[in-house]
């Protein structure tokens, strides 16, 4: 029998073995293959409106994935041979010499990955098509009729996996020369040494942590700490502040808070809590380096896919902000001005709800006395008067309406941000008139806007008699606003109107903003949400991987309780809560540093970002359970099977 044979038929009588490591190498393989095909997907690309960027996020978005796939699987591989070093050993102590143990290992990985490969590839040939419509839904486009698979696709997964492959056989190859025969059949029995409890290190770990906190909650304008470190520094000192006190609180605070709950003998005493608390405390070491890169995975993952879902989440509030009106232009020829109106009128999916036309005045403006630091110190504003304004609030719901009098006005202004605007209330502007001033007074400040930005630019509001004296000088021109139904779905309307007007016209629509809107953010929320997923997967399996082989380890201790007279309830209550500790802590760690930096990102946009936060955490949190459950089952399978 040859070497090739045998690894193949220890294979398959011991596929249960190799199951797991077998599921996390076809995981990656269908993820990293299913963000390859879109990639490729020519139909996607044509679709789009602006392929060239769908394409360069594909591209990093699978150059992230293929750093991360390698790492995941090498972690996964080392997991599986530690758990085969007895079996190692075995065939070591039979007399098989360590190059041909070595070439078996290399063997069976290589004939393990292959296999994935090609059942990753089959799988993300199917689910790349569930990806496609999802991301065209995101988009805002209609589902596709077909999608094909890509040869291109293929061969890119083909090339990157048969590259990992072999490099994770090559260290299984090397498993035998690395250690001594009594190693490879102790490797079970390997503990660890009960860690010392540093009051000092404990303390040090809520220090890092709240100090990185606390710079990372001041105003980034404001704050003596930015200014002195630099907007680039300053991040990176937050980051490792954090991080190292996230270690610190795992080695070292949790090593306290435990030796502290044995100190109490009544509590510690009752049931098997003193197992599962020794259990955690010989192994916290072990585990301090693997549940910080978990905590800090989650940390990153929330954080980005809460962002991007943020956005998305406000993508009508962010275009109503932009285009309060379905569709918008400046008068230029009452001929044209006929024909589009026809054109709306006559169509039979869009009905017009409102129609009005708008006397602005363009005028220039000197505003250094705004002292607006981002700003040129001379501005374009359409100025409307204040009876205009009143209707157009009336027409879109809003509860607002001025009675301005004399040189008082009122800005609107969409964009306004507290951190980068001028204070307006108090403050004035000189409105230039036939080579004179004209100053105005601003009485108060909107963060809304009643014409399309694209169209009218930022609006002044003034007072009816001013409005008239100053028409009297500069001829007004006349905006036609339209407000129709189903604006969201208005494409063929738009591109009907669009064709009938010059660019002169600056023509604006609802339509045009939300498509585009919808498409970038819905290709960040896609991107965040599906690598979300994949670091998810990734850190559930780790934290699996480690738990599983902590069973096979501790299977003789739990026999011998059973045998003393613990019941198998009490057995699994104990499983529950330590794995139940493994779980929770990185992923609340995970939770409250994500909590910090977008209420950080919150105060710097200035925007709630509650509702959008508390479902994805929500949403993850309902995942990791599922790992958690799952992995309990696992371990107590393991520790209970007595054949």
């Amino acid at each position: 029998m040859t070497l090739f044979s045998l690894a193949r038929k220890n294979m398959k009588q011991n596929f249960k073995n190799y199951f797991l490591y077998f599921a996390s190498m076809i995981f990656s393989i269908v993820i990293y293959f299913t963000f390859v095909s879109l990639k490729y997907d020519q139909t996607i690309q044509e679709r789009a409106e602006s392929s060239a960027k769908i394409s360069s996020a594909f591209s990093g978005a699978a150059f992230i994935l293929i750093i991360f796939v390698a790492v995941f699987i090498w972690y996964s591989n080392s997991f599986f041979t530690r758990k085969r070093k007895k079996e190692v050993g075995l065939y070591s102590l039979l007399g098989v010499r360590k190059k041909q143990i070595g070439r078996l290992l290399f063997y069976e990985n290589l004939i393990m990955g292959l296999f994935a490969l090609l059942v990753g590839i089959g799988t993300g040939a199917i689910t790349a098509k569930f990806f496609v419509a999802l991301l065209m839904k995101v988009m805002g486009y209609e589902a596709l009729a077909g999608f094909s698979l890509s040869p291109a696709a293929v061969i890119n997964t083909l090339i990157v996996f048969f590259i990992i492959i072999l490099m994770t056989s090559f260290q299984g190859y090397r498993l035998i020369y690395r250690f001594q025969l009594i190693e490879l059949f102790q490797a079970d029995q390997e503990g660890e040494r009960q860690p010392k409890a540093s009051l000092l290190l404990a303390l040090l770990s809520v220090v890092l942590i709240g100090t990185g906190y606390w710079v990372a909650l001041q105003n980034m304008f404001t704050s003596n700490v930015w200014k002195n470190l630099g907007i680039m520094m300053t991040p990176m000192v937050i980051l490792a502040t954090v991080i190292a006190g996230t270690y610190f609180l795992f080695s070292t605070f949790t090593v306290y808070a435990l030796k502290t709950l044995g100190n109490n003998k009544k509590r510690d005493w009752k049931g098997m809590n003193i197992v599962g608390r020794s259990q955690l405390l010989y192994r916290i070491k072990g585990n301090a380096r693997t549940l910080t890169i978990i905590a800090v995975l989650s940390a990153t993952t929330l954080t980005a896919v809460c962002t991007a879902y943020s956005f998305y989440y406000s993508n009508r509030e962010t275009v109503q902000s932009i285009d309060p009106n379905s569709m918008m232009f400046i008068r230029l020829e009452d001929e044209t001005a006929q024909k589009v109106n026809a054109t709306i009128a006559a169509n039979k999916d869009h009905q017009v709800l409102h129609h009005q036309t708008v006397a602005a005045l363009q005028l220039d403006a000197n505003t250094e006395k705004l002292n607006d630091r981002f700003s040129a110190t001379e501005r374009t504003y359409s100025v409307i008067n204040n009876q205009a304004f009143n209707q157009l609030a009336q027409q879109q719901g809003r509860n607002d309406s001025f009675s301005l009098h004399g040189h008082e006005a009122v800005i609107l202004d969409a964009g306004y941000m507290e951190q980068f605007s001028p204070k307006y209330i108090h403050q004035s502007v000189d409105l230039k008139v036939n080579g004179r001033e004209e100053t105005v007074t601003f009485k108060d400040f909107k963060t809304y806007n009643v014409l399309n930005i694209e169209t009218a630019g930022t609006v002044v509001v003034v007072s009816d008699g001013l409005f008239s004296k100053l028409a009297a000088e500069v001829r007004p021109v006349s905006m036609e606003l339209y407000r129709i139904s189903k604006q969201e779905k208005a494409k063929q309307l738009t591109e009907d109107v669009e064709v009938l007007l010059t660019e002169e016209a600056l023509f604006s629509s609802y339509y045009t903003d939300f498509s585009s809107v919808m498409e970038s953010t819905g290709l960040m929320i896609f991107m965040a949400g599906f690598l979300g997923l994949v670091f998810l997967a990734a850190t559930g399996s780790i934290i699996y991987f480690k738990q599983v082989t902590e069973a096979t380890a501790d299977k003789g201790r739990y026999h011998i309780l059973y045998k003393i007279g613990v019941s198998k309830r009490e057995i699994k209550k104990t499983i529950a809560k330590q794995t139940a500790f493994v779980f929770a802590l990185p992923l609340f760690i995970g939770i409250i540093h994500c909590g910090v930096a977008l209420t950080a990102l919150s105060n710097l946009l200035q925007t709630n970002l509650v509702m959008p936060v508390v479902i994805c955490v929500s949403s993850y949190t309902a995942i990791y359970l599922l790992y958690y459950i799952f992995t309990v089952r696992s371990y107590y399978k393991i520790v209970t099977n007595t054949k």
